[in-house]
Parts: C-alpha cells; sequence; structure tokens
C-alpha cells in the first residue's frame, strides 16, 4: 500500500469522524435550546432539563461506551423533536398593542377592502396613539412596487417590506413581522425555535416608515422596483390571500424559513418570478446589492450613488405628521419610468 494512498484513507476516516462529530453536536445543541425555548411556563425547570438533557447525551454518546446508552440518548432526542413538533401556534396571546389586531383583506371584484390597517400616531417609539383603521383600494389602480430595506444597525441584517403603489391613493405598506407578546423584543436564536407567531401588517407608510426613521432611528432606504403594474397586481393578489390564512391560521416566525425577506423572495416567485436563490435573500441586509446586480432597481447609477440617495431617513423627519409623508419620502429619489 502506498504512502499517498494511506494518507487518503487515513484523511478520510478523519473527514467521516469529523462530519459525524459536527452532525451529532449540531443535533445536541438544536435539541438542548429546543428544551430551553420549549412551552413550558418555569423558566427555571427549562434550563435544569436542557442542562440535563445536555450532560446525559455527551455522557451517552461520547463517554459510556455502552450501546444502550446511545440508544437512549437517541430515544430522548425523538422525544424532544416530537414534543417540539406538537407545541402549536396561537392567536390568543397577550399581545403587544403594535401587533393586537390581525388583518383581512376582503375582495370584491376590483375592490379590496382591508380591515385592521395600522396608523398610530407616534410621540415616541413606546409612547403612541393606537389607530387601526379600514381601507378600500382598487387593483385596477396599482401601479408599482417600492421595496423597504431597514437596519437596526447597518450590516448584513435588516428588515425588508414593501409598499404598493396606487394612482389615486397612498401607499399601501405590508410588512412581515413577528408578533411579540407583551414583554417581548425580538430574539433572533429564540425565532428558531418557535418563540414568535407570524404577523403580516398592513398600514400607511406614516406609520410603518415613519416609526422606524424618526422615533427608532433605523435607517431606511428605499428603493423603486421597475416592476409592471401587472406583476405587481399578481404580488399584491398572493399577499392578500396570505393574510388571509394567516388570520384565519396562525403560524410560527421562523428567521429562516418564514420571515420578511424569504417570504417577500417567494411570494415573487409565485407571482412570476424568474431568479435562483441567493446567499442575499437570507443576509438581507444587502438585498439592495441584489436587486441592483439582478436589474430590478435603477441602474443608470453606480450602486453606492444609488443606495445614498435611497437613505430617506432625513426626509423621513422632515415630512414627520404631515399628511403628505408618502409624497415627501420620495420626492428626491431617483425616477424609474412606471
Amino acid at each position: 500500500m502506498s504512502v499517498h494512498f494511506r494518507f487518503l484513507t487515513s484523511s478520510l476516516r478523519w473527514l467521516k469522524k469529523a462530519f459525524g462529530f459536527f452532525c451529532l453536536a449540531l443535533a445536541l445543541t438544536w435539541a438542548t435550546l429546543a428544551i430551553y425555548y420549549s412551552n413550558l411556563p418555569w423558566p427555571g425547570l427549562r434550563i435544569a432539563l436542557a442542562i440535563v438533557f445536555a450532560a446525559f447525551t455527551i455522557w451517552a454518546i461520547w463517554f459510556s461506551h455502552r450501546r444502550r446508552m446511545s440508544v437512549m440518548a437517541a430515544l430522548l432526542f425523538v422525544g424532544v423533536v416530537a414534543w417540539w413538533i406538537a407545541i402549536p401556534p396561537s392567536h390568543d396571546r397577550p399581545w403587544r398593542q403594535e401587533v393586537a389586531v390581525m388583518p383581512r383583506a376582503i375582495i370584491d371584484g376590483d375592490n379590496v377592502h382591508f380591515t385592521g390597517v395600522r396608523d398610530f400616531d407616534y410621540r415616541s417609539r413606546s409612547d403612541f396613539t393606537v389607530r387601526y383603521q379600514e381601507r378600500d383600494v382598487q387593483l385596477s389602480h396599482l401601479t408599482g412596487l417600492d421595496f423597504y430595506v431597514a437596519y437596526f444597525a447597518e450590516g448584513p441584517v435588516g428588515h425588508t417590506f414593501v409598499s404598493f403603489i396606487f394612482d389615486n391613493a397612498e401607499p399601501l405598506s405590508i410588512s412581515i413581522e413577528t408578533r411579540p407578546e407583551v414583554g417581548e423584543g425580538f430574539a433572533p436564536v429564540a425565532s428558531l425555535f418557535k418563540q414568535f407567531e407570524l404577523i403580516y401588517i398592513v398600514g400607511s407608510e406614516r406609520d410603518l416608515v415613519g416609526v422606524r426613521t424618526n422615533h427608532r432611528h433605523e435607517p431606511v432606504y428605499l428603493y423603486r422596483l421597475n416592476t409592471s403594474a401587472e406583476s405587481a397586481r399578481r404580488l399584491f393578489l398572493v399577499y392578500l390571500n396570505r393574510i388571509n390564512e394567516l388570520a384565519d391560521t396562525p403560524e410560527f416566525y421562523h428567521l429562516l424559513t418564514n420571515s420578511c425577506t424569504i417570504n417577500i423572495i417567494r411570494y415573487a416567485n409565485a407571482a412570476g418570478r424568474q431568479g435562483r436563490f441567493d446567499i442575499r435573500h437570507l443576509l438581507n441586509g444587502l438585498i439592495d446589492s441584489y436587486l441592483y446586480h439582478s436589474g430590478r432597481v435603477d441602474t443608470t447609477l453606480p450602486f453606492e450613488e444609488l443606495r445614498r440617495r435611497s437613505l430617506i431617513n432625513e426626509a423621513a423627519q422632515a415630512a414627520d405628521g404631515k399628511s403628505d409623508f408618502s409624497e415627501r419620502i420620495r420626492a428626491n429619489l431617483p425616477t424609474i419610468p412606471r
């Protein structure tokens, strides 16, 4: 047996062991976190069970050297998976006021009647006047689609949402978000373990955009998509269907599979989008780069110049409280013929 062959065989054995160790460690980490984030109401018990499970599994698999213990650890893992799958989403929780009302859409020919449209008046991020409205829009007057990227802190992860543009009414924003309970805030790891239900917030830009730019002080970028009116209408109908499905049947938010940008791309695919998965769909703080390089926004300007001109915080702060908020934040954007 040659030296090269022995080296190759040894390397393959090492890679096989390393891969097996990685898979076991990943499964152990997931199950431990699933117990910690489970639906048991007592935090102390959840922590204790997670620690006991992790300690026993590590001992059983890597230190006991008894097959029976490894089988027992595997059965415990299957039990945790079954428990986690059985945890149901709910519409009946003490929701924060910002997500207390699920919107609905009633389609009657060309007319769409919305209930639960959010239009809060904000004095600060936590001080506001609650106001939910009803609103009617016409499909035949839907002319385009605009895309927002907001950042908690500028980087590879952000929040995306869209506004549907009408030629006879102000834009209508739809934002796919977590539905936190009173006292909760967003936590990325927790969102992987059924900690948040999903909500599609339908609202005015004065609310959904203004709270981010003027009170949370998040950098917000607005991009005009070169989508046709027909494509925008198809996408709008997909959104309407999902809004009603969610109002009838609750779902869990999931950072990687049921979140803002992933769903936007999914619905764009359903509406006729042509394109493959891109890592920037997950690293959605970079999604504007994807939009630019796939030709879905204005490409007559260099990307950095387009991005600079698409930052709307200054315009939104100047438009705070104004009835023509949506017009003002678009005043200096690069123009794309509709």
